[in-house]
């Protein structure tokens, strides 16, 4: 009998955050064959040791990765350290400078230490292409550039636009795809895994599977993920990227400062939690049953719990409320006691933003105080809201209400 799930159950997971997969279908038929057969798919993602230090960007493969793991399949994290000696091209308007041998050394002996902070070691394949790539020889590189056009390379995106702008394209840049689509025929790859950004040299490898008389591998891209600026890629180079080796404290905070949409990518893309589960939260947050700003400190704590445990996650986030709550307090804020019932919504531990925003004087009525929401001029403990109901986790609480220049500590009891 088979230890694999139901397919249905494997596809509610490995679907779960995936920009696109080609082809659904496929994977199906694929997975219903390895529970029949009893036999793991064979699932790579590569990643070429460009820098010493990975982020949270990079985590987002490793966690689709884990996935696979979890369900019983054979995970391949495949070093490119004869990739990098090209550099990849990907979102490149100019040729990368290459890497010297000791550079590549150096810095997939840190991937290797980060990538098992996610991945579990025992049952990961770790490989280098340059097993397969350092020894093909001048006849077999040129049977296997044979089976691509120039034109067919100059569609690359990357390509097309240095082209058109006469920018220098280096021909070595233009085997970088062919290489990369060799890992899959050399590692027989029943699924790979990359960005959207990654699609072209992605299907360099179904291609090469096909000519090699292989099965075309299936292709699962996940999103790109911005960093903490919410618009750009997530980049050490842009200054707006959370490394995995951060501090706990240094994880936790930056999870705080990014916006409260964005944070919605992060808990899809960065937890373990169900698609069900976080549209869940989300309408939650919306119908004002959880306030924003709590479940982003949950957010902060599962990740950096992830990759520092829980104890050093739960002394960050005490560490972030009162660093917060002494900031707040240096503005000499008045202290209101505030009866609960004199806010309380329909439920449990639930208030009416409205009408404590009159209570604190605030506001001079509910309707201004309506508008002001609307308006989004109104922050609670620092992160602004539109719902006119919110949450409290218990009685009594303390929160920092804010309505444009003006705050007051409100001590709800």
């Amino acid at each position: 009998m088979s230890t694999f799930l139901p397919v249905d159950e494997q596809l509610d997971l490995l679907q779960k955050g995936a920009a696109e997969i080609i082809r659904v279908a496929d994977l199906r038929e694929r997975l219903e064959e390895s529970r029949k057969t009893g036999r793991p798919l064979r699932v790579k993602a590569g990643f070429d040791p460009t820098a010493p230090d990975l982020h949270l960007g990079h985590t987002v493969l490793m966690r689709k990765l884990r996935h696979f793991q979890q369900l019983g399949h054979q995970v391949i994290f495949m070093i490119g350290d004869f990739t990098s000696l090209i550099g990849d091209p990907t979102g490149r308007n100019v040729t990368r400078k290459p890497l010297t041998l000791e550079q590549i050394e150096k810095n997939a002996e840190t991937y290797k230490e980060q990538v098992f902070k996610i991945l579990d070691a025992a049952a990961t394949e770790v490989r280098y292409n340059s097993e397969w790539l350092g020894k093909l020889g001048y006849e077999q590189t040129i049977r296997l550039t044979s089976h691509f056009t120039v034109s067919q390379m100059l569609e690359r995106d990357e390509f097309h636009k240095r082209f058109q702008a006469e920018q220098p394209i280096s021909l070595h840049e233009l085997l970088y795809p062919v290489m990369q689509g060799y890992d899959s025929v050399a590692l027989e790859c029943d699924v790979e895994l990359g960005g959207t950004d990654q699609k072209f040299n992605l299907m360099c490898g179904r291609e090469l599977q096909r000519h090699y008389g292989q099965k075309p591998q299936i292709v699962l891209m996940t999103p790109i993920l911005e960093g903490l600026d919410g618009v750009q890629k997530m980049s050490k180079s842009l200054g707006n990227a959370i490394g995995i080796n951060e501090s706990p404290q240094e994880m936790y905070g930056k999870l705080m400062s990014i916006s409260d949409e964005l944070m919605w990518k992060y808990w899809m893309l960065l937890t373990d939690l169900k698609q069900s589960q976080v549209d869940a939260l989300k309408a939650e947050v919306a119908s004002g049953a959880q306030h924003p700003m709590d479940v982003k400190k949950r957010l902060a704590r599962t990740i950096a719990a992830g990759f520092h445990g829980e104890a050093a996650a739960a002394s960050a986030d005490e560490n972030w409320a009162r660093m917060f709550q002494q900031k707040e307090a240096a503005e000499d804020l008045e202290d209101v006691a505030v009866p609960f019932a004199e806010v309380a919504g329909s439920e449990a531990n639930q208030v009416r933003l409205p009408k404590l925003l009159v209570h604190l004087g605030l506001a001079a009525s509910g309707t201004e105080a309506n508008r002001k929401i609307a308006e989004k001029a109104v922050k609670l403990d620092g992160e602004t809201t539109t719902n006119n109901l919110f949450q409290l986790a218990a009685l009594p609480a303390r929160m920092v209400v804010r309505l444009g220049k003006r705050a007051k500590i409100a001590n709800i009891a």
